[in-house]
């Protein structure tokens, strides 16, 4: 087993194994289940909340851990977090937004709310589609914050691409905020998101 544990790649593999066995086994179990709408919206669902996991981690460890903690790493040791763990990280928190939004975007279609939660449920009885709205639009804000301000000024601030010391110090700056954005808004996210699944 620790073999197992000591690879990444096969802790992963194990794990979806793992789900993959726990699926069947709920399928025979249940005496199966029809791969209709309810079934992709499960799926989608899943996705959903597996990529939103990692991005919204990723997001409070950049803000709950690095940030505070790259004053107290002595210089000689902060180009290991610039050259190699920052942008590690950045490429799975990246690429965990963009997955989030478009299985959300997805899973809301299979439900047939997509255009209520879009519209904040106006003109629609408001409500879930309300509340399930609020939380769409605040992660696709987040997302667009990753995508379109976060990422490029990471570049330049890590050095990825080249620039003059003072735009580089700007950048990093910009970065941490709209990064500090991002973690103001995900608690509101988070909670509108619950809120549309068990309040209503």
């Amino acid at each position: 087993m620790s073999s197992i544990l000591s690879s990444l790649s096969k802790t992963i593999h194990l794990s979806l194994a793992i789900a993959i066995l726990l699926f069947v086994g709920l399928y025979i179990g249940n005496g199966g289940f029809d791969f209709d709408v309810l079934f992709w919206s499960w799926l989608f669902r899943y996705i959903h909340v597996v990529v939103g996991i990692m991005w919204i981690g990723l997001l409070w460890y950049f803000n709950f851990v690095q940030i505070p903690s790259m004053p107290k790493i002595p210089d000689e040791q902060k180009p290991a977090v610039g050259k190699v763990i920052a942008p590690t990280a950045l490429f799975w928190f990246r690429w965990a937004a963009l997955v989030t939004i478009i299985s959300g975007l997805i899973l809301a279609y299979l439900n047939g709310y997509v255009h209520q939660a879009m519209t904040l449920g106006i003109g629609s009885g408001g409500g879930k589609s309300t509340a399930i709205g609020i939380g769409m639009w605040l992660g696709i804000i987040m997302a667009y914050n990753v995508w379109f301000v976060i990422w490029p000024n990471q570049k330049r601030a890590l050095g990825i691409v080249e620039c003059e010391p003072e735009l580089k110090a700007k950048s990093a700056r910009t970065a941490m905020l709209f990064s500090r954005t991002n973690t103001l808004l995900s608690l509101p996210m988070l909670l509108s998101m619950v809120a549309a699944q068990n309040l209503y």
